[in-house]
């Protein structure tokens, strides 16, 4: 079982939102870790910037934020798995022009979902409705 987990499931996981009781649940009752790529953990980065420059948390959360996303990689709980960013484009590229039409898929979107099936993933974790769907019609196990 390969996990591979997007932007969304991580701010909900090291951040304080919503679905945050949602994502601690879900990885307290998984013992593998959480797969992602560098585009990920440089779009979870940025959000977790772009949280406090909003003011939609405090001054210093967003470090916070990054500090126990740091910590999970550290320890081995996140694994930041080196991929081919033109292999990823190129699938990219692929689900774009076969679901965008039909499914309205952003491109950031449809990056997480074309580097999780070049990590080979079978689950990937996602709170965005429109992701999961897309991440579903590939293939993927969609748990959330």
């Amino acid at each position: 079982m390969v996990v591979v987990c997007d932007t969304s499931f991580l701010f909900s996981l090291y951040g304080n939102d919503v679905h945050s009781p949602k994502a601690v649940a879900w990885v307290s009752g998984n013992t593998k870790p959480l797969y992602l790529n560098s585009l990920t953990r440089f779009e979870f980065r940025n959000a977790v910037i772009f949280s406090e420059f909003r003011k939609a948390v405090a001054l210093g959360v967003a470090a916070r934020y990054w500090a126990g996303f740091e910590a999970a990689i550290s320890q081995g709980r996140l694994i930041v798995a080196n991929s081919n960013l033109a292999d990823v484009v190129d699938e990219a590229t692929r689900l774009s022009s076969a679901r965008t039409l039909t499914g309205g898929h952003r491109a950031f979107d449809i990056l997480h979902v074309a580097s999780a099936l070049e990590l080979k993933a079978t689950h990937f974790l996602t709170f965005d409705k429109n992701q999961k769907t897309l991440a579903e019609a590939e293939g993927l196990l969609v748990p959330l």
